[in-house]
């Protein structure tokens, strides 16, 4: 009858278990040492050999040679435990014997001594599952057992196990097995099988297997069946459902191009070949993430699990990218993946993802756009500059330092207000106030505007219509002043008054011109915020 290739290497020994170094040390020195304890917790991710470890240890235990932390495996008690079927241990599946009757019938079974053996060893598998109360039942036995008992829990869930059973125990947290490791065992295992395997299929298996040595052997004898005694990457890739390099790289390029067209390309063929959208994004996710790896560590780095040549491939692609651009199509990944768990309509949510990738890449930082913002005003505005320059009043002999903000005529700031809240009024339907704000004159002084409008437009000048319209243009109001009189008198009596004003008046002066700066305006557009003082730069 046909074995499985994961029961059928098995290892039997401690030197044929794959990494796990910190655990068969401790074990073997501790069998050596004759130290052996009464309970150990295997803990780790699934098919990484607690199990396995458990049924070694039993038998160095056994071992007609032993204790020996190199069975003989020739002996009666190597082999019935090797086949599961040695009376002196005794293997419970907590899954299904989980209650507290079936720890005090384990208790009870405690009591008496091994049949042959030297030790009754007691495997209980899934612990995690034993229930509170049968715990509780079977504290006592483990806390003090008998001299021939000894227990080994195996668990993927360590934080389950109460703390009063794992202060009682000796705990051994399994790791991962590395990626190497894990495709050199299943070379090996090829080799014995006579089958033709390439490192790229092999390193397909193992990024399934995600450092499990069963779920990538598993996944092995899969592909044996599917393709015979000669394995390629690409039949392979098309059985376990993964996704090459290319097709993932398919979704970077777009990236590069800034086309989301083709991102809805990507999600229609997903769709017609039938494939898991999750799965996907789940792989787009580790896709981005080891492009960002190779990024900062480089190509050659063993934080990725893939081959050297796919390495290599992931760093080419990554030099395309800023870290900060991976790092956020990494986030959006995975929070696409998590949209994807619990989506009724996963392919609408996996085009939005990925369009919104697509716009996550044309984000340029603040400092950028502030850049941006200044080379615009200044390679599009040179004949305001001439304006302003000839504007600026002549500099006192007195005092000719200049300004923390440069001044300018307030004419401009005057003539882009009334320009926006002309369309504004009109936008809204208040054609009247419109008209007069096109007769008024317009100054922004510390964040108040003045008008000085005509007496016929009085009745149309309401600061609440203004300030609607205000609003509308930069998101809040202003404070309004409107004053009614004749509006060339108001400018010859501003005139005068600059001419003779004292030198608060002048300040004041200073900061309606410096205020009516574009870009002191621009500014403050942006960000909002109130400018308070503008003082001389040498004073």
């Amino acid at each position: 009858m046909y074995q499985v290739i994961a029961r059928k290497y098995r290892p039997q020994s401690f030197a044929d278990v794959v990494n796990q170094e910190h655990v068969k040390t401790t074990l073997e020195n501790a069998i050596a040492q004759n130290r052996i304890a009464h309970g150990y917790i295997f803990s780790g991710q699934r098919g990484t050999g607690k199990t396995t470890v458990a049924r070694i240890m039993a038998r160095c235990l056994n071992c007609v040679t032993g204790p020996t932390n190199q069975p003989c495996g020739v002996c009666a008690s190597c082999k019935e435990i090797a086949a599961g079927g040695s009376v002196d241990v005794i293997e419970i599946d907590a899954a299904s014997n989980r209650g507290i009757n079936e720890m005090r019938e384990l208790r009870e079974n405690v009591r008496y001594q091994p049949a042959r053996d030297k030790y009754k060893v007691f495997i209980i598998d899934e612990a995690h599952q034993i229930t509170n109360e049968a715990f509780n039942a079977l504290l006592k036995t483990i806390e003090e057992p008998p001299a021939w008992a000894v227990f080994m829990l195996c668990t993927t869930e360590a934080h389950k196990i109460p703390a009063t059973i794992a202060s009682r125990c000796q705990h051994f947290s399994f790791r991962s097995v590395e990626f190497e490791a894990l495709m050199a065992r299943m070379a090996w295992i090829c080799k014995q099988e006579g089958i033709n395997a390439d490192a790229e299929a092999l390193s397909v298996l193992a990024q399934a297997g995600e450092g499990s040595v069963r779920d990538s052997l598993s996944a092995l004898d899969q592909a044996i069946a599917c393709c015979g005694d000669t394995l390629q990457a690409a039949e392979v890739r098309a059985l376990l459902g993964a996704f090459s390099l290319d097709a993932l790289g398919y979704v970077s390029q777009a990236l590069v191009d800034g086309a989301a067209s083709r991102m809805l390309e990507v999600v229609n063929e997903l769709e017609r070949n039938g494939q898991n959208l999750q799965h996907f994004s789940r792989e787009l996710a580790r896709y981005f993430r080891n492009l960002l790896v190779a990024k900062i560590a480089g190509g050659e780095t063993r934080l990725i699990a893939a081959s050297g040549g796919e390495r290599q491939r992931l760093a080419e692609t990554a030099g395309q990218f800023s870290e900060e651009d991976l790092t956020r199509y990494l986030q959006l990944t995975l929070d696409l993946f998590r949209d994807l768990q619990f989506s009724l309509q996963p392919r609408f949510h996996l085009e939005l993802g990925l369009l919104r990738m697509v716009q996550a890449g044309r984000l340029v930082s603040i400092e950028d756009a502030l850049a941006g913002i200044g080379t615009e005003r200044a390679s599009g505005r040179a004949g305001d500059r001439a304006i302003r320059d000839a504007a600026k009043p002549a500099p006192s002999t007195q005092n000719p330092a200049p300004a923390a903000v440069k001044l300018h005529n307030p004419a401009p700031a005057a003539s882009s207000w009334r320009d926006k809240l002309h369309a504004a009024l009109m936008q809204l339907g208040m054609a009247f106030t419109a008209d007069a704000i096109e007769h008024s004159e317009i100054v922004e002084v510390n964040g108040e505007l003045r008008f000085t409008t005509p007496r016929e437009f009085s009745i149309a000048m309401k600061e609440a219509d203004i300030n609607q319209a205000v609003r509308q243009i930069i998101g809040k109001p202003l404070k309004i002043k409107v004053t009614i009189g004749d509006v060339a008198a108001q400018d010859q009596d501003q005139n005068q008054n600059n001419a003779a004003a004292p030198p608060a008046a002048q300040e004041d002066d200073v900061s309606s011109r410096a205020l009516a700066n574009p870009e002191v305006r621009n500014f403050r557009d942006l960000f909002g915020g109130e400018i308070r003082t503008v003082r001389n730069l040498k004073e």
